[in-house]
């Protein structure tokens, strides 16, 4: 189920920079540059806001003993029992995130002063993006300032004090599918990059294929390039038009996804599309060759195990395996479930034809969040890739959470970000 760790149209298909070797010694891991690839594509400064705050984390060394006894569920979804937590500041002014941007290698002063400039640009969160190994697995992680960032998040999870507190102690976020579907128990501590975190709460960030938050200090002691990510608010401006200006001003190479994509019709042939359209051009939909050749494609890995974060051949989480069945079709489907949730029209269950995706909202964390996809094989039966410990599998079709089914459009599928 995923949104499953590896990815964000924020999704383009390896979009952080590789996780870093484990550093044996710190001076070690300053001669080492983490490698930085551009993101996939999934705050805050604003002409009223102090863009450079950020470039340098607070770190006042405040420290509170904040001791609970027992595990349990608060508002934003789950966190684990609170360790001594340093401070974080009350939340603020929501933000609702719209763009997510990774670079190459650090943003400059001067490159935020030009985002901030752009028409329509209201607020942006400087973070550090790296992929992290995480108990074994590819996790695209930010490094975030807690007191700040929090405002960016779904708003149970940006209220959620606990929450942060833990994050700003030094413990890890995920998200509930890597969590819950990924096998990393709350309260567990997991190795990475020669170090241990604990997993101080599941909370889905709403950010495509971000699964993983830590603080920025944390993020330094992980090797995690710093300055590299930017989360854009801009809750008045086309994003398409935004994403142009914004790709014109940032460094060559630079990546940026949409944080809530929208589904556009393709245009008819020969013509250039100036209006959202409400109905579907012939031919803009997948053929019965294609939708044949996907189901084949997927039938063939029943029984093959679900392992968060994998596309196949042999391993698969749910997302996965819809792109890697569709592949085989000749479709280009983004990787994480809320952007395939935005590449065809939706159509009733009553209507559901072979080929066409299944979508659910399971993720108790962030409830408006896109967290399951399965294909729809006819007769009251999908088929999917359901969570760790389970295989590929032919099951009935629930109901319960059902956010919709898309029937897939090849030429919309390629676009989505």
């Amino acid at each position: 189920m995923l949104d499953e760790g590896a990815r964000m149209t924020f999704v383009v298909p390896h979009p952080f920079p590789p996780p870093p070797p484990p550093p044996p010694r710190r001076s070690r891991l300053a001669r080492r540059a983490v490698p930085v690839i551009a993101v996939l594509a999934v705050g805050v400064l604003a002409a009223d806001l102090m863009v450079l705050n950020n470039l340098t984390p607070r770190d006042d060394g405040r420290v509170v003993a904040t001791v609970q006894r027992a595990p349990q569920r608060v508002s934003s979804g789950y966190v684990a029992e609170a360790a001594p937590s340093r401070v974080v500041e009350p939340l603020g002014e929501l933000r609702k995130p719209h763009l997510f941007v990774v670079a190459r290698r650090p943003l400059t002063k001067a490159s935020l002063a030009r985002v901030a400039k752009v028409k329509g640009v209201k607020a942006v969160e400087l973070a550090d993006a790296a992929e992290v190994m995480l108990d074994g697995k590819r996790v695209q992680t930010l490094g975030v300032d807690p007191s700040t960032f929090r405002a960016y998040t779904p708003s149970p999870t940006a209220k959620s004090d606990a929450l942060w507190s833990n994050v700003a102690a030094g413990d890890v976020a995920v998200s509930f599918v890597l969590g819950n579907d990924g096998g990393l128990t709350l309260g567990r501590t997991v190795g990475t990059a020669g170090r241990t975190l604990r997993i101080g709460a599941y909370a889905t960030m709403g950010m495509g294929s971000i699964d993983a938050v830590v603080s920025r200090p944390t993020a330094r002691t992980l090797g995690i390039p710093q300055n590299n990510a930017l989360v854009i608010s801009a809750p008045k401006k086309d994003t398409t038009k935004l994403r142009a200006a914004l790709l014109r001003v940032l460094p060559k190479g630079t990546q940026i996804a949409t944080m809530n994509p929208v589904l556009t019709p393709p245009p008819p042939k020969g013509r250039t599309q100036t209006q959202p359209r409400a109905t579907w051009p012939t031919g803009s939909l997948m053929s019965v060759p294609q939708v044949e050749t996907a189901l084949k494609a997927a039938i063939s890995k029943l029984g093959r195990p679900y392992v968060w974060g994998a596309e196949g051949p042999d391993t698969f989480d749910c997302s996965g395996l819809v792109q890697w069945a569709y592949a085989q079709a000749g479709v280009r489907m983004p990787r994480v479930t809320h952007q395939q949730f935005v590449t065809g029209p939706q159509v009733p269950l009553a209507q559901a034809q072979p080929g066409d995706l299944l979508f659910w909202r399971h993720d108790p964390t962030n409830p408006g969040y896109i967290s399951h996809v399965a294909i729809y094989w006819g007769d009251g039966k999908m088929l999917h890739a359901p969570r760790t410990g389970d295989v590929v599998k032919i099951a009935p079709v629930g109901t319960r959470n059902l956010a919709g089914v898309i029937r897939v459009s090849p030429q919309v599928a390629a676009r989505a970000r």
